[in-house]
């Protein structure tokens, strides 16, 4: 299956649709906007994903699931270089600490929400690589392509209606007169509006707080729907000028310019 392009004639969606009906078996990667992800099949089913810099090891997803504490999971990283996935898997097991369902069920919902990532990436390039499987030492799952091109889609959908509402997250917010007062916020929302300021752009926010770019815009969304903030320029932002029409604003020369490129025209 030699299949490579740009993601400007061939979607995510479209993509994973293909390798679903193919039942194909490789490594999709992608180039995307300043990251890279890997994401591979099995008889097109999912098998395991990662994107960007990201650390897909079972600790870190595991710690990041809440399935692991701090001082857990720096124990684990220290013996980073004689275990792996598998050998992790099975001591976890076997201690009790966890069952195989468990570990099963945190990287399959790790590795979705990774793909789901891409699904957003309309820019960049892909190949798939018939030959390069998932990583040995890494435990893979097995995850059926139909519900999440289905979720996929509806995101896109999402994600196409918040960049019209929120095109450019290099703006900033501040707050609007109206009160805070009994307003019920998730943790995720109150996180990024304690960080709402003229001089933080709401992409800052969204590194502090570590979301990506459909995150926060969602976010951003609900709280400008319920009038609570407004997008402002943030505060030092320099305004590019817009590029004269003439390289002169003298009429007369004006007029003599236009005149010479009609007739450089008409000479062609």
């Amino acid at each position: 299956m030699a299949l490579r392009g740009n993601l400007r004639d061939f979607t995510i969606t479209q993509l994973l649709n293909l390798i679903n009906l193919a039942q194909k078996s490789g490594t999709l990667v992608v180039d995307g906007p300043g990251e890279q992800a890997y994401v591979s099949f099995r008889e097109g089913k999912l098998a395991y994903a990662k994107v960007g810099q990201d650390d897909g090891s079972l600790a870190a997803v595991l710690h990041k699931a809440n399935k692991l504490t701090v001082n857990q999971y720096r124990a684990i990283v220290e013996r980073a270089g004689k275990i792996n996935d598998k050998e992790l898997g099975l001591l976890l097991i076997n201690a009790g600490y966890l069952s195989q369902e468990e570990i099963l069920a945190n990287l399959q919902s790790y590795f979705t929400d990774a793909l789901r990532r891409l699904f957003t990436w309309v820019e960049g390039f892909f190949r798939f690589e018939n030959e390069m499987m998932a990583p040995e030492d890494r435990i893979n799952v097995r995850l059926d392509l139909e519900n999440i091109i289905i979720e996929g889609s509806r995101q896109l959908r999402e994600w196409e209606q918040l960049q019209d509402e929120i095109p450019s997250l290099d703006m900033a917010l501040k707050f609007t007169d109206r009160p805070m007062k009994n307003v019920n916020l998730s943790v995720e929302e109150w996180r990024v509006v304690s960080f709402i300021n003229p001089k933080n752009s709401m992409k800052q926010i969204a590194q502090t707080n570590k979301m990506n770019d459909i995150e926060i815009r969602r976010i951003v969304y609900g709280l400008l729907q319920a009038g609570l903030v407004e997008i402002v320029r943030p505060e030092g932002m320099v305004v590019q000028q817009s590029p004269k029409m003439f390289p002169t604003q003298d009429k007369e020369e004006q007029k003599s310019l236009v005149n010479k490129l009609i007739g450089r025209i008409r000479s062609l």
